[in-house]
C-alpha cells in the first residue's frame, strides 16, 4: 500500500464499516446465509466454481465454473468471468471507464449482436491494482439487464445505478445502494 499515490490511500481510509464488526442495521443470518456485512474492507477475491450463466435474450453470453468473487463489506459480490469463458465476439469497447480504489483503472463493454446493443453493460480492469491482479482477464456484468444465474438461481441486481453485485438466494444485506446507504 506505500507505493500507491496519497488520494488513493485517502479514499481507502474514509471507510467506516470494514467487514470487523456489523452494524446493527444489518440482517443476521441464518442457517446456510451469509451477510456481506461480514466481507471485508479492502475487499477480497475469492474463486467460485458454481456455474454461472450470462444470457442477453436467446444468447449464451458466457458460461463458467471459474468465476473469481470480490467480496467487500456492505456489497452484493460483483462477479468476474474470465474472457477465455465470454463469446468475445459479442463485445465492443464501451464508453468512457471509471477508477475504483481497490482495483484500479476500469472500462466498459457494449454487447452487440447484429442491431441490438446493450451499451455499457460490463466492465474490466485490464490493468488492476496490485491486489487485483486475479481480474486481469476478466470481465463482470450488470444484471439488471441480462438473465445471469448463479447454480441456476436466478440474480437479483445489486440496488443503485452504479454498482454492479449480484444478490444471490444465500445472501443477506442490507445492501449497498439501497436508500439510505450512501454513508455506508
Amino acid at each position: 500500500m506505500s507505493d500507491l499515490p496519497d488520494w488513493i490511500r485517502s479514499a481507502r481510509e474514509h471507510w467506516h464499516w470494514k467487514g470487523q464488526t456489523r452494524p446493527p442495521f444489518a440482517v443476521t443470518p441464518g442457517p446456510g446465509q451469509v451477510s456481506v456485512w461480514d466481507f471485508p474492507r479492502p475487499p477480497r477475491l475469492a474463486q467460485d466454481t458454481r456455474e454461472i450463466v450470462v444470457r442477453w435474450g436467446d444468447i449464451e453470453v458466457a458460461r463458467t465454473r471459474r468465476a473469481v468473487l470480490v467480496l467487500e463489506t456492505s456489497h452484493p459480490p460483483s462477479v468476474y468471468l474470465p474472457w477465455d469463458d465470454v463469446t468475445r465476439a459479442l463485445f465492443q469497447r464501451g464508453a468512457g471507464g471509471s477508477f475504483c480504489e481497490w482495483k484500479g483503472p476500469a472500462q466498459y463493454w457494449t454487447l452487440v449482436h447484429g442491431d441490438r446493443r446493450l451499451p455499457d453493460v460490463a466492465w474490466s480492469y485490464p490493468k488492476p491494482l496490485p491486489d487485483a491482479q486475479a481480474l486481469a482477464d476478466c470481465v463482470a456484468f450488470y444484471a439488471a439487464p441480462l438473465d445471469c444465474r448463479v447454480d441456476g438461481a436466478a440474480v437479483v441486481p445489486q440496488p443503485g445505478r452504479f454498482y454492479g453485485g449480484w444478490i444471490t438466494p444465500e445472501l443477506v444485506g442490507p445492501f449497498k445502494g439501497e436508500p439510505g446507504s450512501e454513508h455506508w
